[in-house]
């Protein structure tokens, strides 16, 4: 009995969001997602009633974010025909320069804090600059996702800062979205803006008009065989066994050329980023051999979106508060500084950088850098609601190359490893050459060519 209630838990903390959000005037004009308020309502549910809620209410939602990242990452290129990479370039050089700046700086700002001023005076460990670009830029399915690495590497609370700062980023992103947007209006960088007195009562509570719903995808299967669904959900787990596979043999492998003959890295390596090369192996696979693509990407991303929903309920309503109140100074102090880096990159930064509709594109990179892709697509929404920029295309075709890395991608997982391993000092400094190293890109190949 304790899935059952587990599962009906989660849903109706998922419908008690959507409630709230379409019945709250706040809520509405901070576009707060379902998820987000239904997980908020969960923490405090949990904090208040502790021990006297009903047996196996919460059975299992501390593993479940854990779990369904693997689904997000497998499903993040199934379905999609992936364009040469001079296409790529051609098409989001700027923008990915310009997103892989913002995200570098993340962790030399962070990082740089901690090494050289709160490491000093609260005794916060090195891996505290870290919470910032794994909540921030991974989201909350990253920080669940690197439990386990936490854990092998004797810092177990690194889950619940990192939760908390997805969640921190997520509200900051749109709020002080939000007021940018605004900012922008009035200072004549963007004219398409529909201010919230504008917005309908179906725009507000996040609901489509019966006229106006788009498609949720494509069956690509006839139901007398299989449902479209269970067919697209089988071949997410494909993609995921292809990963975890992947994880198996790289731990073999290391604990085979080891001097100790065990598995230092690849052992509390996460599976989620693997995860996203099994379907990316998955969808070659299908692009080179199959006559009639079985995979429609719409609907693999209507699995995705299910399946974080219910992570970011799961992950939020079971932050340990008891942990993140133990050093609760340095961490509003680095989720201040992260916020404050991000403003600075939107408002000064982007103009420079990016070629033409600068603000547009900022936001849509803030809105991402700061919660997950779909934030930065609403921002982006609101500032180019009919898609007349190249915004929309330059952010879609960066995500490309930017995500398998650092956006909860490869890097993002090796970092919190190298910074146990060698120190955040060694990890600020490749930052801070990273980040000189896209400039020079940006000097070099990208300066004043317009897309």
């Amino acid at each position: 009995m304790d899935i059952v209630t587990s599962f009906s838990g989660l849903c109706v903390l998922l419908i008690a969001g959507k409630f709230l959000r379409v019945k709250v005037k706040l809520f509405q004009r901070l576009y707060l997602p379902s998820s987000v308020i239904g997980g908020l309502l969960g923490l405090a549910i949990i904090q208040i009633s502790g021990s006297s809620l009903p047996p196996g209410w919460t059975a299992g939602w501390t593993a479940l974010p854990g779990f369904l990242i693997n689904i997000v990452f497998a499903a993040l290129f199934l379905g999609v025909t992936v364009p040469p990479l001079s296409v790529i370039w051609k098409r989001a050089g700027p923008q990915l320069a310009y997103g892989q700046i913002v995200v570098w700086g993340q962790y030399a700002v962070t990082l740089g804090l901690v090494v050289f001023l709160l490491g000093r005076l609260f005794d916060v460990p090195d891996l505290f600059g870290v919470i910032i670009p794994i909540g921030f830029e991974g989201g909350h399915g990253t920080a669940a996702g690197l439990g386990d690495t936490f854990a092998a590497i004797g810092w177990p609370e690194g889950q619940d800062f990192g939760l908390a700062s997805a969640t921190f980023g997520i509200m900051s992103a749109i709020m002080i979205g939000i007021i940018l947007i605004n900012w922008a209006a009035r200072s004549g960088h963007i004219t398409s803006f529909k201010k919230i007195d504008e917005l309908s009562a179906e725009e507000l509570a996040g609901l489509y008009p019966i006229d106006k719903r788009p498609s949720a995808g494509r069956q690509t299967t006839s139901a007398d065989s299989v449902d479209s669904l269970a067919l697209h959900l089988g071949i997410i787990g494909i993609a995921v066994l292809i990963g975890y596979a992947i994880k198996i043999a790289l731990v073999a492998t290391e604990s085979a050329i080891s001097p100790s003959g065990q598995s230092v890295i690849f052992t509390g390596f996460p599976l989620f980023p693997l995860c996203m090369i099994g379907g990316l192996i998955v969808q070659v696979l299908i692009t080179r051999f199959a006559k009639i693509a079985p995979v429609d990407h719409t609907l693999m991303q209507r699995l995705a979106g299910t399946a974080l929903d219910f992570l970011v309920i799961a992950a939020i309503s079971t932050i340990r508060l008891e942990v993140v109140m133990q050093a609760i100074v340095p961490f509003l102090l680095v989720v201040g500084v992260g916020i404050a880096w991000n403003v600075f990159c939107v408002v000064w930064l982007a103009r420079r950088i990016l070629p033409n509709c600068w603000f547009e594109r900022a936001i849509a990179e803030m809105g991402q850098s700061m919660g997950v892709t779909a934030t930065g697509l609403l921002l982006l929404r609101a500032v180019d609601p009919e898609q007349e920029t190249v915004a929309a295309s330059a952010f879609g075709y960066k995500q490309l190359l930017h995500e398998p890395f650092m956006g909860g991608g490869l890097w993002t997982s090796t970092a919190v490893l190298i910074v146990a391993q060698k120190g955040g000092l060694f990890v600020f400094g490749v930052s801070v050459a990273a980040i000189a190293a896209w400039l020079v890109v940006w000097g070099v190949f990208l300066k004043g060519r317009e897309e």
